[in-house]
């Protein structure tokens, strides 16, 4: 029941990546601020006090505001000393689809290409291939089993309000 009201939160927020459960993350997070610090994109910030005792201080991503550049030495997990950022065990490089930081999808009513002009402002974003997929060449839409979350497409997508949603992906919940 913990757990569940845990993930029920963890809504609200998006964790670094290979975050442990929420209520391991809440229990173990010292809120040292390393990989934080670690973070050379400034994408990690500290969770204010208006999401409660349990939760202030600790780490999530501003994902709505710039995306994750997923490093190849995932700098912000290797910072992590109580390992509530946990790298895979695995040998060698990390496979993208290993990640998934969020739910990221396509807003087709502020879209520009699903309004009539031609747009490709995010076409060169994603570092995944086949996350970012194009409905008759023009109009992009996401792949969800490809697709890691990072938020890059909102990045540099051009529309005002962003036309990419990004929410956060609770694997107990999602699957």
């Amino acid at each position: 029941m913990a757990g569940e009201t845990a993930a029920m939160w963890a809504e609200n927020w998006i964790r670094p990546p290979f975050a442990v459960n929420e209520l391991d993350f809440l229990f173990d997070c010292t809120r040292c601020d390393k990989c934080i610090k670690a973070c050379p994109h400034d994408v990690l910030f500290k969770l204010p006090a208006k999401w409660g005792v349990k939760a202030v201080g600790t780490p999530a991503m501003d994902l709505r505001v710039r995306g994750c550049h997923m490093c190849q030495d995932w700098p912000c997990v290797t910072a992590c000393e109580p390992k509530v950022l946990k790298l895979p065990d695995q040998d060698g490089e990390i496979p993208p689809e290993a990640v998934k930081l969020a739910r990221v999808t396509i807003n087709t009513k502020t879209c520009l290409p699903y309004l009539g002009p031609e747009c490709g402002a995010c076409a060169d974003a994603c570092p995944v291939p086949g996350a970012l997929e194009w409905e008759d060449r023009l109009r992009p839409g996401i792949n969800q089993d490809a697709c890691t979350g990072c938020a890059l497409c909102l990045e540099a997508c051009i529309t005002e309000p962003k036309s990419v949603d990004v929410s956060a992906f609770i694997p107990d919940i999602e699957g």
